[in-house]
């Protein structure tokens, strides 16, 4: 990744992770099974990339943090359920949106755990992006349009939101580490509940499948984090923040241009707001 500016890595990471949509609607799986398989295929894809730098596990720093690594992967394989759960019941846009709320529950979650300051402009910010979603969600024009896919990309939302704070309470862990044990967990979670629920059978397996399988693990997972934990290191942290709002317009270009999914007036103006107001809200004035 030498070659790569520490920007452009971010750049990479989020129009890779905004296509994770239209790659979800292409495996004809269910979404345990497809979680499944993005952590095993991203696991063995970083531990191939660590393997060719000849560079260890800090054996000591996962040990000291080891029950937090298996609760932050359980997470991880549950959030990409239900993520890929809204792709199944709403629009690519409409899920996306929903799962862009993680940025408000960090913000009110910090005040009660870490004591953080919920300052005027993250108030309105927040208050503003809960009307965006309310506009999303159509409600205010007559229904919820897909209401369940709305739901499941909020809990999504909140499982996100949840990996970040106890990630902010791991100590002396590379974030590489992290994100490999964080995956080997996601498996380890993932594998019962797909066995319980009889998720496998009768699943076709087509070369097709197959490379859009490979696709979502290497590229999708194993890759953009490589891309993201690398840019994140080395640019300030509002560039990294406003870098990130690259995912959902992708997104939402590609539901509109490949998919082919209706967007209401409404909702392109809630779309709008959710995104305006966690951008401003990431640029606080110092002193604040």
């Amino acid at each position: 990744m030498k070659a790569v500016s520490p920007r452009m890595q971010i750049v990479l990471s989020m129009l890779i992770f905004g296509t994770i949509g239209v790659f979800r609607r292409a495996i004809p799986y269910p979404s345990g099974v497809v979680a499944l398989a993005r952590s095993v295929i991203g696991l063995l894809s970083l531990l191939l990339l660590r393997a060719a730098r000849h560079e260890p596990l800090n054996g000591g720093a996962i040990r000291r943090n080891l029950g937090k690594l298996l609760l932050l992967g359980a997470m991880l394989g549950f959030n990409w359920i239900f993520l890929f759960e809204a792709y199944s019941y709403t629009s690519v846009a409409a899920a996306t949106m929903c799962y862009y709320m993680a940025p408000v529950f960090i913000i009110l979650a910090s005040v009660p755990l870490f004591g953080e300051k919920l300052t005027p402009r993250k108030a309105v910010c927040s208050a503003a992006a809960v009307l965006g979603m309310v506009l999303v969600s159509g409600v205010l024009t007559g229904g919820l349009h897909g209401a369940k896919g709305l739901l499941f990309g909020l809990i999504a939302a909140g499982l996100y939101a949840a990996i970040v704070l106890v990630n902010r309470t791991l100590r002396d862990i590379s974030a590489e580490d992290r994100t490999m044990l964080q995956f080997a967990a996601a498996a380890a979670v993932m594998l019962p509940y797909v066995l319980l629920t009889g998720e496998t059978r009768g699943l076709p397996l087509t070369p097709a499948i197959l490379l859009l399988l490979l696709t979502l693990g290497v590229v999708h997972t194993g890759l953009a984090y490589v891309l993201y934990f690398g840019g994140i290191a080395k640019v300030p942290a509002q560039t990294a923040a406003l870098l990130s709002y690259l995912d959902p317009v992708v997104a939402v270009i590609l539901s509109l241009t490949v998919l082919h999914e209706p967007m209401s007036v409404s909702a392109a103006v809630g779309a709008a707001l959710v995104l305006g107001a966690m951008i401003v809200s990431e640029f606080e004035p110092r002193g604040t």
